[in-house]
């Protein structure tokens, strides 16, 4: 892959750290340097949320490297678990509760503000990173966090999207990564015994990936 402006998307992590490092270690593997996109949900369900999150917002030891974070809905979840009773209830019940143990009970202000600010989808000439997906009825422009973060998309579904590859994340499936036509799936279902994967793009060519690769616990497959 040598030569190539590459992009590598990472599909949802959710505290799996041990899984993280080995991709990490892969795609440094890959390329002398790129991009890093990691697709949200960084946190909830898996057993290290709050290594995982560390460990991203430290950045990249090469400097050859970029990470760009984007926010999932768990991310959201996490940070609404703050305005009161059933909101908190909520996130507990979907994962909030093994990323309060991983945190000892008390997540760093610093942590919060910084999922705060992540965006929610990243609009490139060839390409649309996002969490969950977009709304091909409604202009990319006005589409909010209630589509970006949540939307689910039939497994089997391709649309048009302005011309452009969509990559995205949480909708979790054994047979991802996947792409259909002009969209590509990378959440692999690594917190439930799947794998942690990530779709590798050419920046310089249009359409989907050039390649994916795929780990679990004890290396890359």
């Amino acid at each position: 892959m040598n030569g190539r402006h590459l992009t590598f998307a990472v599909g949802d992590i959710h505290g799996c750290l041990g899984q993280l490092e080995i991709l990490l270690t892969g795609i440094e593997a890959a390329a002398p340097g790129g991009r890093v996109i990691f697709l949200g949900d960084l946190v909830d369900r898996g057993p290290d949320s709050r290594g995982v999150v560390e460990r991203i917002m430290a950045g990249p030891q090469n400097p050859a490297w970029q990470w760009l974070t984007l926010k999932g809905n768990h991310e959201e979840m996490l940070l609404s678990a703050r305005k009161g009773v059933a909101e908190m209830a909520t996130w507990l019940l979907n994962g909030g509760e093994e990323t309060l143990a991983s945190y000892g009970g008390a997540i760093p202000l610093s942590h919060l503000v910084w999922m705060t600010e992540l965006p929610s989808i990243i609009i490139e000439r060839h390409r649309i990173f996002v969490h969950a997906c977009v709304d091909e009825n409604i202009p990319l422009e006005e589409q909010g966090d209630d589509i970006l973060l949540w939307m689910r998309t039939d497994p089997n579904y391709s649309g048009s999207y302005w011309g452009k590859h969509v990559c995205h994340g949480h909708t979790p499936s054994r047979s991802n990564p996947r792409t259909v036509g002009n969209r590509t799936n990378v959440d692999s279902g690594a917190v439930f015994g799947g794998v942690l994967s990530c779709a590798v793009f050419d920046d310089d060519r249009p359409g989907g990936p050039i390649d994916f690769l795929v780990t679990d616990d004890h290396g890359l497959r």
